[in-house]
């Protein structure tokens, strides 16, 4: 417990624990949308075990550290291009957050379509456990960028573990109220599966030592995020300052050329 004297240690802590929060807000947006699909009963159990499973995946990943270093050594080559073991484990990760967020985007926007052909519906006719070992899958691949950048920033493992247990104590706290809201929004849904397809990419191309800034895609999400709650509060507005209904006084059919006659 040296570290705890030290001045450095705490604002290596600090800085550590944000920025595992910043890389954990595409783990955060995945377990939402695939949490989503399970019935409601049902999800605050998914959501504490998958981020109970990316937990055990960063301690496991920071506790195998000389493993983890070994990873970036280079397998094989293809085409002048070095692969190594990172570099698989970005790639299919990517691949299989490309194919997940398609899949979601295609049930999103066809799924109406296949409820009136009489098909069943997919948006609750997710299995509990397919989902959580999908979550646990995607969780490899975030948890080991996210020890790799511990590594590189802090010496301390206390203070990696510390600030690994933080970070996942706000997502678990985060988690609910942006599950509930995307859930919600289907605008936010679709922003949020762009953002994964976005973050498919980047770790494709992170495999291939092609190195995307995320801070780009953070600041293109945000900024969508923003205009969509802009256009949400004048939707409301709009709502809230439409014309009020009149009723006819006049019954359809019927003349009023002039003033009633007296009887």
């Amino acid at each position: 417990m040296e570290w705890m004297a030290d001045p450095q240690a705490w604002i290596g802590l600090a800085t550590l624990t944000l920025l595992e929060i910043v890389l954990g807000i595409d783990n955060i947006i995945f377990l939402s949308i695939l949490v989503g699909r399970l019935p409601p009963e049902q999800r605050r159990r998914a959501r504490t075990l998958g981020l109970g499973a990316a937990v055990l995946t960063r301690l496991a990943l920071l506790l195998s550290i000389v493993w983890v270093m070994r990873l970036t050594a280079p397998l094989f080559t293809v085409a002048g291009q070095e692969i190594s073991g990172r570099d698989l484990i970005l790639i299919g990760g990517g691949l299989f957050l490309l194919w997940k967020s398609v899949m979601e985007i295609h049930s999103a926007l066809e799924g109406e379509e296949a409820e009136e052909e009489g098909q069943a519906p997919r948006a609750r006719g997710a299995k509990f456990w397919p989902v959580v070992a999908q979550i646990g899958i995607i969780d490899i691949v975030f948890s080991l960028d996210s020890v790799i950048t511990a590594v590189g920033l802090v010496d301390d493992l206390a203070v990696m573990v510390l600030a690994v247990l933080i970070a996942v104590g706000v997502m678990l706290i985060a988690a609910r109220p942006i599950s509930d809201f995307v859930d919600k929004h289907p605008t936010f849904k679709l922003l949020a599966l762009a953002f994964l397809v976005l973050i498919g990419v980047a770790l494709i191309a992170e495999g291939f030592d092609t190195h995307l800034p995320k801070g780009y895609i953070y600041f293109a999400m945000a900024f969508a995020v923003v205009m969509e709650l802009l256009n949400m509060r004048m939707r409301a507005r709009r709502a809230r300052h439409a014309a009020p209904l009149k009723l006819r006084h006049e019954i359809p059919g019927e003349r009023h050329d002039g003033p009633p006659a007296d009887c």
